[in-house]
C-alpha cells in the first residue's frame, strides 16, 4: 500500500461516551460523580481518533441520528477529522462509562441504538461506493444498528473491492461471521470471538493460530487476535508472532481494542514488517488501556513504546 494513502473507517452505530468517575461505586446505593467526559463514540470513530493522532488522512462516515448524532458530528470537527453521517429516524445512543477508582474497573451502559430499514442501507451503500473511491483501506468496524442486516458487513467489504479498495473487519458474531465469507484483507477478533466463530474452546497457541489459519483459507491474509493480559498474536498464511504486553497499571479496556486497529491499518498502510505490525498493534492496545476513561494514545507513546514489546515467533 502506498505510504500516502487514505483510510475510511466506517461506524455503522456510533454514541456518545460519557465517562464518569466515582471514587467507590456501591452497589444500589447513591454514588455521587466526582468527574466526567463527554466523547464522540463507536469502534470505527476510535479508530479514526488514533490514526488521526497518527497524522494518517483519515476520513469517518457512518449513519447518525438526532440532537446526539449531532454532537458526533461536532466532536469529529473539533478533532479535525473528515466526517459523512447519513441521517437516521430516532437519536443517536449513548454509552455510560462507569470508573471505579477503588478498583480501577470500568462497568459499561450500552444503549442499542436507533433503527435502520432497507431504504437507508441503500443509500448508505451509494455513499459507501463513493467515499471509498481511492481510499487505500476501510475499516468496517463495531455493532450494526437495529433493523440492519447480520450480513451487511458482507455487502460493504464486497463494494469497496469493487472501489480497489481492502478492508479490516472489527466485528463480533453473526456481523463478523458473515464479514468474513467476502475474504477481508484483515480481522480483529479476540480470543472469545475466535472460539465463537471455529465452535470451540482454543487452549494453546498452536490451536490459536490452526484456528486463524482455518479462517484464511478463505482469503484472509492478517488475523489480529487479541488476548487480553494474555498479549496479541498475529497470524499470517506462512508466520506467527505473538506479542506480549509491557507491564501497565490498566485504567479502562474501552478503546483498546480500537487502538489496535488502528495500529494494524497505520502498519498495513506504512508498508511495515510482520514483526513490526505485531509490535505497533500491542503497543497501541497497552497504553490505551493505561489511560482512564474513553482516552486514546498518540502516535508519541506508542513510539516510546514500541521497543517495550516482547514479540516471540511461533
Amino acid at each position: 500500500m502506498k505510504e500516502k494513502g487514505r483510510i475510511v473507517t466506517v461506524t455503522l452505530n456510533p454514541a456518545i461516551d460519557k465517562t464518569v468517575t466515582v471514587e467507590q461505586f456501591e452497589y444500589g446505593g447513591l454514588n455521587r460523580i466526582k468527574e466526567q467526559r463527554t466523547d464522540a463514540g463507536g469502534k470505527g470513530i476510535n479508530v479514526a481518533k488514533v490514526l488521526r493522532t497518527f497524522d494518517v488522512q483519515v476520513s469517518a462516515i457512518g449513519i447518525a441520528a438526532g440532537y446526539q448524532g449531532q454532537i458526533v458530528r461536532d466532536k469529529l470537527k473539533q478533532l479535525d477529522i473528515h466526517a459523512d453521517f447519513l441521517e437516521a429516524a430516532g437519536d443517536t445512543r449513548v454509552n455510560l462509562k462507569m470508573v471505579d477508582e477503588s478498583t480501577k474497573r470500568t462497568t459499561e451502559l450500552n444503549e442499542p441504538g436507533f433503527y435502520t430499514d432497507a431504504a437507508l442501507l441503500e443509500r448508505f451503500q451509494r455513499q459507501f461506493s463513493s467515499s471509498v473511491a481511492g481510499a487505500s483501506l476501510v475499516v468496517l468496524a463495531g455493532s450494526l444498528p437495529p433493523g440492519a442486516p447480520p450480513d451487511y458487513y458482507r455487502t460493504l467489504t464486497r463494494l469497496a473491492r469493487e472501489q480497489g479498495a481492502h478492508t479490516l473487519l472489527d466485528a463480533d458474531s453473526e456481523a463478523l461471521a458473515a464479514g468474513i465469507d467476502a475474504a477481508p484483507l484483515a480481522i480483529k477478533p479476540n480470543i472469545h470471538e475466535l472460539e465463537a466463530l471455529i465452535g470451540r474452546k482454543l487452549d494453546t497457541m498452536s490451536d490459536t493460530i490452526a484456528a486463524a489459519r482455518t479462517l484464511m483459507e478463505r482469503g484472509i491474509r492478517y488475523v489480529l487476535v487479541s488476548m487480553g493480559a494474555e498479549g496479541s498474536l498475529l497470524v499470517g498464511k506462512h508466520e506467527a508472532v505473538r506479542a506480549s504486553p509491557f507491564p501497565i497499571t490498566p485504567m479502562s479496556t474501552v478503546g483498546a481494542g480500537d487502538s489496535m486497529v488502528a495500529a494494524l491499518a497505520y502498519s498495513l498502510l506504512t508498508g511495515k514488517s510482520f514483526e513490526d505490525m505485531a509490535k505497533w498493534t500491542s503497543a497501541a492496545g497497552t497504553v490505551t488501556a493505561s489511560k482512564p476513561g474513553t482516552e486514546v494514545c498518540s502516535l508519541s507513546e506508542v513510539q516510546e513504546s514500541i521497543d517495550r514489546v516482547s514479540i516471540s515467533r511461533l
